[in-house]
């Protein structure tokens, strides 16, 4: 039976060596001995799994597709919650001691959490994305993948988890627990801007607003993830 202060990390991975061990650096100083790794891994050949491996991760093979290596993750998971976190987001020194304050309110066992979003950039652009990121989080419910999302393993499951879709999994999920039921956790997160910064700020803002408003608009997410790329 798992602790109820266990946590299970899940990190879905394609070609993600560099980031991922930079992730688990972060991590590992306030992992506790109940926690574990899952690396939902698709194959990559850039040792990627060897690298989770060598810091005591539990390897998930699948195929491709963000979606489908969350569910695989979430379903080999052990722990009674999950945090799922991108192989390139790192939460920031504190991280552990917010997700147990978390974890430890018995009225959260209904709801979801994410981090509040930084970029590894110092431009004034970064920070203006910050505050938009915060407010669609706030008031939309919409935070996004790379915020991570905590939620208990039980209410994860009761609303049918991660969908095996090629984008948008993370708009998915959030919608069905539903804005109310999402918090922030008083800790931060930090991501790579490296996406941002080829593409620019506003260009890539911009796609990401376009295929929001094609998810809504019902266009399947494996057209969205077509014109995304």
């Amino acid at each position: 039976m798992a602790r109820p202060d266990a946590l299970s990390i899940v990190i879905p991975t394609w070609c993600a060596a560099a980031a991922l061990a930079d992730t688990l650096t972060a991590l590992h100083p306030e992992l506790t001995p109940a926690d574990e790794l899952v690396v939902a891994d698709a194959a990559s050949p850039d040792g990627t799994a060897a690298v989770a491996a060598g810091r005591g991760g539990r390897i998930v093979v699948t195929s491709r597709g963000r979606g489908v290596q969350l569910a695989a993750g979430a379903a080999a998971a052990r722990s009674s919650w999950c945090l799922f976190l991108h192989a390139d987001s790192r939460p920031a020194p504190g991280w552990r001691a917010a997700v147990a304050a978390f974890a430890a309110t018995p009225a959260h066992r209904g709801r979801a959490a994410y981090f509040r979003l930084r970029f590894d950039d110092a431009a004034p652009t970064a920070r203006r994305f910050e505050r938009l990121v915060a407010w669609r989080s706030r008031r939309l419910g919409l935070p996004y993948g790379d915020q991570g999302l905590l939620i208990e393993r039980a209410f994860y499951h009761a609303i049918g988890g991660f969908r095996a879709l090629p984008l948008m999994e993370d708009v998915d999920l959030a919608r069905r627990i539903g804005r109310r039921r999402l918090i922030a956790l008083d800790a931060a997160i930090v991501t790579s801007a490296a996406r941002y910064r080829r593409a620019g700020y506003f260009a890539r803002g911009a796609r990401n607003l376009c295929c929001l408003a094609l998810y809504y608009l019902r266009v399947p997410p494996l057209l969205i993830a077509k014109l995304y790329e």
